[in-house]
């Protein structure tokens, strides 16, 4: 277990007031009575109020004083890198809140682990990115509202078309977004790709109906090809 994962884990079994042995502790975290020491300590320089009596144990000194956000190496390396992608492929707005998220997250975080967040490496190069499609937050917004979309749209064959649709769900390839909705002029699922839609109006929100919803999408999908516009 890597150690910023063990001093979490720790902190979790010293929850509720109950008294636990040194013995008990680096058992159930498997590692030696003098690392489990060594461990309390960290926990202390990170601000986290451990209790100790001598021959006795270790407890929280009270419930609820963990760190407010308190994540695994690994959860805070998965963060960071889901920040770093949105902020590279995302619209602009939804990538101005993953940088802020992240901001809030480590003001957050025990002082011993900001280093552990701002310094995974692990990356998504923006000067291999394209520009996002310009239509992409207009199309997040409204998949998110449950508002109707029309669109006017060119296919890959360079066919133009006006779609009313109901945009159910939003799906990055790597490179290309699509978007899931149902098409009223096709009557069906459509899969539309966000690059491709040359505008896009919001409108009011589409009524709630069954065999036309996410759920109904997605069991679409997994029966068959998703179909093109």
């Amino acid at each position: 277990m890597a150690r910023n994962d063990r001093l979490f884990a720790l902190a979790a079994l010293l929850r509720g007031h109950r008294i636990r042995t040194a013995d008990e502790l680096s058992t159930a975290l498997g590692v030696s009575v003098r690392t489990l020491y060594r461990d309390v300590a960290a926990l202390r320089a990170m601000g986290v109020p451990v209790d100790a009596a001598a021959g006795v144990g270790y407890r929280l000194a009270a419930e609820g004083d963990l760190p407010a956000v308190a994540f695994t190496g690994a959860e805070l390396e998965a963060l960071a890198l889901g920040a770093r992608l949105v902020a590279t492929w995302a619209d602009p707005d939804l990538a101005s809140a993953a940088r802020s998220a992240v901001a809030r997250i480590e003001a957050a975080l025990p002082a011993a682990l900001r280093s552990v967040l701002m310094d995974v490496p692990l990356y998504a190069p923006s000067w291999r990115a394209p520009e996002p499609p310009s239509a992409l937050g207009l199309v997040r917004q409204a998949t998110v509202a449950g508002l109707w979309l029309d669109l006017d749209y060119v296919d890959l064959r360079g066919a133009r078309s006006t779609r009313r649709v109901r945009p159910l769900s939003l799906h990055f390839w790597g490179q290309v977004w699509t978007l899931g909705a149902w098409c009223e002029l096709r009557q069906g699922f459509r899969a539309f790709r966000v690059d491709l839609i040359e505008a896009a109006t919001q409108g009011p929100p589409f009524p709630v109906e069954p065999g036309r919803g996410r759920d109904d999408l997605f069991s679409h999908y997994q029966t068959r090809v998703p179909e093109t516009p």
